[in-house]
C-alpha cells in the first residue's frame, strides 16, 4: 500500500513541510491527528477551501484521526494573508451564524464513528474564556516580533500604504494557540493548510515547541493555478461556493466539467479520492479522445455528488445534457431548471402586443441574435432551438405548450450559446 505522503507527493500537493522524514517515522507507528481549521469570513466554504476538506479526508481514509476546527475567535478577527487592506470584522452574531453552517459543510465530508472519529472544534470554546493579560502572559510571551514581522502576508501589509493593525497582526497568535490546545485536548500533531497560510502554520509548531518541547509538525498545500493565467476557482458569477443556495449544484458540476484539458491532470490529482491507477487510466482516455471529456465528466460527477450528495450530482447531469440537446427538458424539476438557466442567464420576455413572442424576438431579446433580422437568418440556416426543438420558420410563434416549469423557455443558438427567457 502506498504511504499517504507518497500519494500527496504523486498528487503534486506537498509545497512545504516542517520534517517530512519525522513526520513519516511518526505516521509509521501509528495513526496520528491531524487538523484543518476554517474561518467564519463568510456564509459558506468555497473552491479555495475544497483542497483542505478533501485532504483531510484522505488523512481519515488512511487512518489517522480528522479535527474540523471552524474557527469561532479567528473569524472575528480575520487573516491579514493575501490582502491589502484591513478586513471588515463582521458581527459576533453573525459570526457564530456562520460558524454553524460551515460547521454542517465540514461535516459533510468527514466520518464521526469508528476507531479513528472525527471531532468537530471551535476555537472560541478557548480564547473566550482567556482574559487578555492571561492571553499575554501565556502566550503572547513566546513570540517575537521580529519573527512575527517577517512572515510574508505581515510583511507585505507593513510595506503597504494601509499598514496593519495589531489586531490582525495578532492572527498568526490565536492560530498558534489554536495548535497547542488541540495538541494538549487531542494529541493532535499535524495541521495543514495552503501555502498562503505557511507562516500561520509555523507559528503553532514554534509554540509548541516553545511551551511543551515536543515536535510536532505542518504540511502546506500547494495553491491551485490554470494554464490560462486567469484565477483558480473564479467564475462570472463570483466564487465557487459549496452552499448551493450561493452556486448551485448544475453550476458546481458545469465549473469542473469546464476544466481546461491542460489543466484536468492535475486537478484529478488534487481533488479526486480515485486511486493512482484510475486517475492515469482517465488522464490516458483523455488525451486519447479529448472531445469526450472523459476526465472532466469524472472529476465533476465525484466533486459534485462529494458536496451536494448523488440525487444533486444527477440532477446536475440530467439538466446540463438537457440544456445542451442530449436529454429532456421536460424531465427537470423547476428548481433545477431555474437553477441551471440562471448561468447562461434568463431574460424577462414579454410581447408587445400581448401575446406570446415570435421566436425572433426570443432570440434578440435573450442576446442570440443582434436583431430581428440576425434571428431570423438563425432560423433560416437551421441554427435556432426551442427547447431542444428546431425552429425553421422565421415567423414562427412560441405556443403555450412551449413553456417549462415557470413559465421558462430554453433558447439556443447553435450547439452550445444557450440562454434562458421567462415569458410573462
Amino acid at each position: 500500500m502506498t504511504h499517504l505522503l507518497d500519494d500527496l507527493a504523486w498528487r503534486d500537493l506537498i509545497a512545504d513541510t516542517t520534517d517530512i522524514d519525522a513526520l513519516r517515522a511518526a505516521m509509521d507507528e501509528g495513526p496520528i491527528t491531524v487538523y484543518v481549521g476554517f474561518d467564519p469570513t463568510a456564509p459558506s466554504l468555497h473552491h479555495g477551501n475544497l483542497l483542505q476538506l478533501i485532504t483531510l479526508k484522505r488523512f481519515q481514509l488512511a487512518g489517522h484521526r480528522p479535527l474540523g476546527l471552524v474557527g469561532g475567535s479567528t473569524g472575528l478577527i480575520g487573516d491579514p494573508g493575501g490582502r491589502t487592506s484591513e478586513r471588515q470584522l463582521n458581527p459576533k452574531e453573525v459570526v457564530a451564524e456562520w460558524v454553524e453552517r460551515l460547521q454542517r459543510q465540514v461535516a459533510r465530508f468527514l466520518d464521526f464513528d469508528g476507531d479513528n472519529a472525527a471531532v468537530m472544534v471551535n476555537n472560541l470554546d478557548w480564547t473566550g474564556p482567556m482574559s487578555a493579560i492571561d492571553f499575554l502572559r501565556d502566550i503572547g510571551k513566546h513570540f517575537r516580533v521580529n519573527k512575527m514581522i517577517a512572515k510574508e502576508a505581515v510583511s507585505a501589509r507593513l510595506s503597504s500604504d494601509a499598514g496593519i493593525s495589531y489586531t490582525e497582526f495578532s492572527y498568526q497568535i490565536l492560530q498558534g494557540l489554536d495548535y497547542l490546545e488541540l495538541y494538549r485536548r487531542y494529541g493532535c500533531t499535524l495541521q495543514t493548510g495552503g501555502s498562503d497560510q505557511w507562516g500561520n502554520l509555523t507559528a503553532g509548531v514554534d509554540l509548541i515547541r516553545r511551551v511543551e518541547g515536543t515536535p510536532v509538525h505542518a504540511i502546506a498545500t500547494k495553491l491551485i493555478t490554470k494554464a490560462d493565467g486567469t484565477k483558480f476557482g473564479k467564475t462570472a458569477g463570483g466564487a465557487v461556493w459549496l452552499d448551493p443556495e450561493m452556486f448551485s449544484p448544475y453550476a458546481f458540476h458545469q465549473f469542473w466539467l469546464g476544466a481546461d484539458d491542460r489543466d484536468i491532470a492535475g486537478w484529478l490529482k488534487a481533488f479526486s479520492l480515485r486511486p493512482r491507477e484510475e486517475i492515469e487510466a482517465l488522464i490516458a482516455e483523455g488525451a486519447e479522445k479529448p472531445q469526450l471529456r472523459i476526465p472532466q465528466r469524472a472529476l465533476a460527477d465525484e466533486l459534485t455528488e462529494l458536496v451536494h450528495g448523488a440525487e444533486e450530482r444527477a440532477a446536475a447531469d440530467l439538466a446540463g445534457r438537457a440544456l445542451f440537446g442530449r436529454g429532456d427538458l421536460g424531465e427537470l424539476e423547476g428548481r433545477v431548471l431555474e437553477a441551471s438557466l440562471q448561468e447562461a442567464g434568463i431574460t424577462e420576455v414579454v410581447a408587445d402586443d400581448g401575446a406570446l413572442p415570435s421566436v425572433a424576438q426570443l432570440m434578440r431579446d435573450t442576446g442570440l441574435a443582434s436583431g430581428l433580422g440576425d434571428a431570423r437568418r438563425a432560423i433560416k440556416e437551421g441554427g435556432a432551438y426551442v427547447n431542444n426543438a428546431r425552429v425553421t420558420d422565421p415567423e414562427a410563434v412560441l405556443r403555450r405548450e412551449d413553456l417549462l416549469a415557470g413559465g421558462l423557455v430554453v433558447v439556443r443558438r447553435g450547439k452550445r450559446q444557450v440562454k434562458g427567457a421567462r415569458v410573462g
